[in-house]
């Protein structure tokens, strides 16, 4: 980010402000990127938007079904070793 100097922008009367070229570069913001808006009592914070809605684990868990019988903690082991094996082989 620049020096500690003061950047200015103006807004527009469609109320868009241009962040300085400084600022976008040092932040990695492109063109298009979603930002949070945040009214704070020392001013407005942009954030990066998340990029996928945010998920609880209680959102999710167990939603998959599975009407096999169980399988064990070896069993699953012996599974992920298989595939890493396999994906391995193609290198």
């Amino acid at each position: 980010m620049p020096s500690p100097e003061r950047l200015t922008t103006t807004v527009s009367t469609k109320g868009q402000i241009i962040l300085p070229k400084a600022i976008r570069r040092s932040l990695r913001w492109e063109a298009g990127m979603r930002l949070l808006v945040e009214s704070t009592p020392e001013g407005v914070v942009l954030k990066p938007a998340p990029v996928f809605a945010e998920t609880r684990p209680e959102d999710v868990f167990a939603r998959l079904a599975y009407d096999g019988a169980p399988i064990t903690p070896e069993e699953m082991k012996a599974g992920v070793l298989a595939e890493a094996r396999r994906r391995d082989e193609g290198r």
